[in-house]
């Protein structure tokens, strides 16, 4: 009969067996790669998934293969012009190679954040202030070639590399806004100058304008009222001629007795009028003479014959030859709209003259 220590011991040897059994299974996440070393040896990298080594005997290390962010402490640098700044930095790194990630380095993170640090200083030092403050993509780009190709010996790869911040010492921030300050009171001041200017040419340029258009205004108002005048004078002038070529021809065809008469009437306003002295391009002899003829008891007058319309006419020429032509209300129309077309083109040249002359005393 098998005694109950011999069970026990048994019992003991089978879990202690499975357990150092289990301690060889190594499960390695789809993001991560494993160094698997053997008694001081290198076998094999472990690739995600389930993998079996030797229990107790074995190490194995494993690797995160995703992007990793490093972040470079604040370091005080100074520049080519001897400005004191405070620059720090986010690094983003890759392994692509675990093996020489593991076996090249001792701490390919510790060592990449180290160079980082190195190689920004000495960057920042071959560089002015104001180029470190403009040119932050320059550093940028030079600092992640410089880790890259220092990394890759490592089996890691920089992706990318960002200055997070530039800060200068507290007198150089203060030259600075000092120096912007007055940049910009410089810049109001000549922008307040040139508005002055500006608005002085416009103001120059408005009232040389109106003096313009305003001259020009008296100008074609002379213009227009000589023009009125004219017409005024020619219609005038046409009217007494046909007047007075009405008279002549109305008063051809009367005779003698006809004529005495109407000097009669006219005597006759005259007397009533207000007028106390008059005086009769004739002799009131004439007159009469006539009146007594008239009434058939003065001398005998051989009678007046009645001028014909064509003799008047071979006389004293036809009613076209002494009017001359009369203008017809249409014709009228015509030259006034004529003459205010000829001054919207003058009012129109005037104002391009005005706007030339504006442009070049802005430019």
């Amino acid at each position: 009969m098998v005694e109950p220590i011999t069970i026990a011991l048994v019992i003991f040897v089978i879990i202690a067996a499975i357990a150092i059994l289990i301690t060889g299974i190594k499960i390695v996440k789809p993001y991560e790669q494993a160094i698997y070393v053997l008694l001081g040896t290198y076998k094999r990298t472990l690739n995600p998934g389930f993998n079996y080594v030797f229990p107790l005997i074995s190490e194995v290390t494993k690797l995160d293969l995703r992007t990793q962010v490093l972040e470079v402490p604040s370091q005080e640098v100074i520049t080519k012009d001897n400005s004191p700044t405070h620059v720090d930095a986010i690094i983003y790194i890759k392994v692509i190679d675990p093996k020489k990630a593991y076996f090249e380095v001792t701490n390919y993170r510790s060592a990449t954040v180290y160079l980082a640090q190195t190689t920004l200083r000495s960057i920042i030092g071959d560089m002015e202030l104001d180029d470190v403050l403009s040119s932050r993509e320059k550093i940028n780009l030079r600092l992640r070639d410089t880790l890259d190709e220092a990394t890759d010996k490592w089996g890691v790869r920089a992706e990318a590399v960002e200055i997070r911040e530039v800060d200068p010492a507290p007198k150089v921030k203060q030259a600075m806004e000092e120096q912007t300050s007055s940049e910009r009171l410089r810049r109001a001041a000549i922008l307040r100058a040139d508005g002055d200017k500006r608005a002085a040419i416009l103001s120059a340029e408005g009232s040389k304008r109106a003096r313009i258009l305003q001259a020009e205004g008296v100008r074609q108002s002379k213009v227009v009222e000589a023009e009125g005048e004219r017409l005024a004078i020619i219609l005038q002038s046409q009217g007494e001629a046909q007047k007075l070529r009405i008279l002549s021809v109305g008063a051809a065809p009367l005779d003698s007795k006809a004529l005495t008469v109407l000097s009669l009437q006219t005597m006759q306003s005259l007397g009533e009028s207000a007028s106390t002295k008059w005086i009769v391009p004739f002799e009131v002899t004439k007159v009469m003479e006539g009146m007594s003829e008239y009434m058939g008891v003065g001398r005998q007058t051989p009678p007046r014959d009645v001028t014909d319309q064509k003799d008047i006419e071979a006389a004293v020429g036809s009613p076209a030859d002494i009017l001359g032509p009369i203008p017809s209300h249409d014709e009228l129309r015509a030259e006034l709209k004529q003459l205010e077309v000829d001054m919207g083109k003058e009012v129109k040249e005037s104002e391009e003259v005005g706007e030339t002359g504006r442009i070049k005393g802005v430019e």
